[in-house]
C-alpha cells in the first residue's frame, strides 16, 4: 500500500504528515526527523516500509522548517509545538507511540508524557555534542515518563551505547554512526543495520504496547 501524505497547520507554519498505514493496526508510530535531514533518511524509510506489513500503522512527521525549504532546523521549542500538531491529528485510534531520529528523538522524549504516549522512540539519540560529554542531555531522555527504547550506533560520537546508563532499554546497531551507516568492511552490512533498528523496534513495541494491553 502506497504512502498518503496530507499538510497540516501548527503554531509555526505548514508540516506534512506522511503515513504508511497497516491494514489490522494494534499501534502507531509517529515518528520526526532530524535537525539537518528529513523523513526520507534510510532508518525512517525502513520503519515506514516494514513496520505496517506487522501490525504498526508508521505517521512520519516533516517539521515546518523543512516543509518551507529551510536548511537549518528551527529552535527546540517549535520542534515540540509542531510534533504536538502532528499528535494531536492522530487522537482516537490506536495506541500511539511517540519517537524520532537524533533531534526528533529528542523532542520526543520532551513530549511523550504530555502527549499521553505509550512509549518512546529514540533514534541515534545525541546523548552530547560530538567530544563534548560534559553537556550531557540524558536528563531529557530519563523525563520522558513513558517505556523508551534507545537505538544507537557502536560508533555514534554523540552517545556510544557504553555512555548509557545499564538499566536503560538499548538496542545497538554494531559499527554504525550517528546516521546509522556502517562500514564496507564492519560486522553488518547496510541492510543487516536496518533490520536490527526495525526488528529491535518492532519486539519492543508487541512488548510494550499489545503485551500489555494499553491504549490512548
Amino acid at each position: 500500500m502506497s504512502a498518503t501524505e496530507r499538510r497540516i497547520d501548527t503554531p509555526h507554519g505548514e508540516g506534512r504528515l506522511v503515513t504508511d498505514r497497516s491494514r489490522s493496526p494494534f499501534a502507531t508510530l509517529l515518528l520526526s526527523h532530524g535537525a539537518g535531514v528529513g523523513i526520507d533518511t534510510a532508518d525512517l524509510e525502513a520503519l515506514a516500509h516494514d513496520l505496517p506489513r506487522n501490525g504498526v500503522t508508521v505517521v512520519r512527521f516533516e517539521q515546518p522548517w523543512r516543509v518551507a525549504g529551510r536548511k537549518v532546523a528551527t529552535p527546540p521549542p517549535t520542534l515540540d509545538a509542531g510534533l504536538t500538531a502532528a499528535a494531536n491529528q492522530l487522537r482516537g485510534r490506536t495506541p500511539l507511540v511517540i519517537g524520532g531520529r537524533s533531534a526528533g528523538a529528542r523532542s520526543a522524549a520532551r513530549c511523550a508524557r504530555r502527549l499521553g504516549a505509550t512509549g518512546c522512540l529514540a533514534l541515534a539519540f545525541p546523548l552530547h555534542p560530538p567530544g563534548r560529554p560534559e553537556r550531557s542531555r540524558l536528563g531529557e531522555l530519563e523525563g520522558a515518563g513513558v517505556p523508551t527504547l534507545v537505538v544507537q550506533g557502536e560508533r555514534d560520537t554523540m552517545g556510544r551505547p557504553e555512555e548509557f546508563p545499564d538499566d536503560l532499554d538499548l538496542a545497538v546497531v554494531p559499527g554504525a554512526d550517528h546516521s546509522f551507516k556502517v562500514p564496507r568492511t564492519g560486522p553488518v552490512s547496510q541492510e543487516e543495520a536496518l533490520g536490527i533498528i526495525v526488528e529491535s523496534t518492532l519486539e519492543w513495541v508487541i512488548r510494550e504496547v499489545a503485551g500489555n494491553g494499553r491504549s490512548t
